[in-house]
């Protein structure tokens, strides 16, 4: 009898070693060194060390994150720049993790000469998604770079395993350093207009992507500008949208498609077309000069290069735009990061307990240049603000300092932090009563864009609302003097950032943040504060915790 228990304690010792030691996810490790270097985006040489990029690990854009859904990220990040760094994961969710979100409202600065390791896991995600420097105008000098989440082996993907997979990060471009840029906003001045667009760090047909003729490949296409929409096209070949943010689509067929700042999206293109070069184009939207560049699309048995019209985008036509946006629909039947239907969460069937409306403004304060939400200018504090609620630190924000909806009288400074309950279903509308496309973005969750149209949004226009298969994704545009609503489970823990991916008008205030809370104060529902956790601020001095 007693060697029977011996063997069962044994077996059971086992067990439990088996569970904790090889049943835990898998762990990916990156270690980045964050530099200035040279680098030469619109044939500008920038010579002096303050006018130089950011690269990661000598590359610009960095290295493209490649994992698999619910992996462990260890990212040792080191700052070897003379100032701050951090880095955000847009689109990335944390489950009950803001603490590694990386924005000012949840982490401290990496000092110069210092090194931080963010822990993250990609926890029931899949898709495409991007990392960029959140501090100090640093996105306008590079420091981004893309995400790929594989499915896991076993759950099934509604296509065919691509040849190829490859990754086109696109967007504006300005031939100033982030240091000018970011002295114009202190100063109160408008944003100037970009000098150029980049597709992958490079200027026109400075990228190219080879491929075999017959062969089908993924494209990952995420607008990493700061503030112009874009529209991509590949001459001669039709684009098979797959995924969008981590949603599987209807693989609806596209020649043109608008991404706006902030946004990513999948796309199958088989190499069908005679064995030659093609220009991959992308270009400007909504502008008064429409900017265009180009990369080539290179057949491997290709002797003849890019030559051509190229092919033909749109420029300022929004009802194009808009019509394209409400195509674009959730592949009902397609498995996500688990193995169940996506349509299997019926969102549509869901009652919001509240409804937010969210209304951006340009407003002068202090004779000076801000952008607001609801007439709340955001203004970031030297403590962030994740740390100020964990150590319960008074007098860095109060809970509701933003209004659920637009109300009159003039728009002021504050750090404003609405509050949230968590497991909470929300319907939250977007409005933009002025002439320019906005893109809106949160963190730590995914949302359903339910319906968009011009005008005044009224209780009357969600008979209108998609509620059966629109796409969840976590970035979303408003257009010109138009709403957006969406339908959002508040389902994640923590200090979220819902800002403007505008990144000037995120820069001077279009932006707040949205604590979800849970009373339970509970490990199930949100992690401790890591132990390296940086601390500074009003939070300097205190201690994290022991283990």
């Amino acid at each position: 009898m007693r060697q029977t228990k011996i063997l069962c304690s044994l077996v059971f010792s086992l067990f439990l070693f088996v569970t904790f030691v090889y049943g835990e996810d898998p762990y990916r490790f990156f270690t980045w060194k964050v530099t200035f270097g040279d680098i030469y985006p619109l044939g500008v040489k920038q010579r002096e060390r303050v006018l130089q990029g950011i690269l990661i690990n000598g590359q610009f854009p960095g290295p493209r994150i490649e994992c698999v859904t619910n992996d462990n990220l260890i990212i040792s990040v080191h700052n070897e720049l003379n100032e701050p760094f951090l880095l955000s994961w847009n689109g990335i969710q944390h489950r009950r993790n803001s603490w590694q979100d990386g924005l000012s409202g949840t982490n401290c600065p990496i000092p110069p000469g210092k090194n931080f390791t963010y822990v993250l896991q990609v926890k029931d995600q899949i898709g495409s998604f991007f990392y960029f420097p959140s501090l100090a105008m640093h996105k306008a000098a590079g420091g981004f770079g893309g995400i790929a989440i594989w499915s896991r082996p076993r759950i099934p993907v509604p296509f065919p395993p691509p040849a190829g997979d490859f990754t086109l990060l696109a967007g504006d471009w300005f031939k100033r350093n982030h240091t000018y840029l970011r002295a114009i906003l202190n100063r109160g001045h408008k944003f100037p207009a970009p000098d150029g667009l980049l597709i992958n760090g490079r200027g026109w047909n400075g990228y190219t992507v080879t491929v075999d003729q017959g062969k089908t490949y993924r494209l990952r296409i995420s607008n990493v500008g700061l503030t112009t929409s874009i529209n991509f096209r590949i001459q001669g070949h039709k684009m098979k949208l797959i995924e969008v943010e981590g949603s599987h689509t209807l693989q609806n067929t596209y020649t043109a498609l608008d991404i706006h700042v902030g946004q990513s999206y999948s796309v199958l293109v088989t190499a069908d077309q005679p064995a030659m070069d093609y220009y991959m184009v992308v270009s400007s939207r909504f502008t008064k000069l429409v900017l265009t560049t180009t990369a080539v699309l290179h057949y491997s048995n290709s002797f003849k290069g890019v030559s051509g019209a190229l092919p033909w985008g749109p420029t300022d036509q929004i009802a194009w735009s808009l019509s394209q946006a409400r195509s674009i629909r959730w592949n009902l039947t397609a498995s996500g990061p688990r193995p169940n239907p996506q349509g299997s969460y019926h969102y549509g069937m869901i009652k919001p307990a509240r409804t937010i409306r969210l209304a951006n403004s340009a407003p002068i304060i202090n004779r000076m240049q801000r952008y607001a939400v609801n007439r709340v200018s955001y203004v970031p504090t030297s403590t962030p603000l994740k740390l100020a609620d964990y150590f319960k630190i008074g007098g860095i924000f109060s809970v509701g300092s933003i209004s659920d909806y637009p109300t009159g009288g003039g728009a002021y400074l504050q750090t404003s932090v609405m509050g949230a309950d968590f497991r909470s279903f929300v319907e939250i509308v977007f409005e933009n009563f002025e002439t320019t496309v906005q893109s809106w973005h949160i963190d730590g969750h995914s949302f359903f864009v339910v319906g968009m149209d011009g005008g005044q949004w009224t209780p009357a226009s969600r008979k209108g609302y998609n509620l059966r298969d629109t796409v969840s994704r976590c970035t979303t545009q408003v257009y010109p003097k138009s709403w957006t609503a969406i339908y959002m489970a508040l389902d994640n823990v923590g200090m979220w950032n819902i800002r403007s991916e505008d990144w000037a008008r995120q820069y001077l205030g279009q932006q707040f943040y949205l604590r979800v809370f849970s009373p339970a104060n509970s490990w199930r529902d949100e992690y401790p504060i890591p132990k390296n956790a940086l601390l500074c601020g009003k939070a300097a001095g205190r201690h994290t915790r022991p283990f």
